[in-house]
């Protein structure tokens, strides 16, 4: 995945909000975006840890 945008995409994701939105809304649009596309980068490179192993880390029951 590449860190650039095609104008098209901030097209769609503006026109999904609606018409009363706020700058803070689109922001947020964007912010949730990027997260998720670099999570999506670092499970196709193999750079996340088993859902047990972060319980344990946490302290968290399996």
């Amino acid at each position: 995945m590449s860190n650039v945008i095609r104008k098209e995409e901030a097209h769609r994701l503006v026109d999904q909000l609606s018409a009363d939105s706020t700058w803070e809304d689109l922001m947020r649009e964007i912010y949730v975006r990027e997260a998720i596309e670099k999570g999506l980068e670092d499970v196709e490179a193999g750079r996340t840890d088993e859902l047990g192993e972060v319980r344990r880390r946490f302290g968290l029951p399996e």
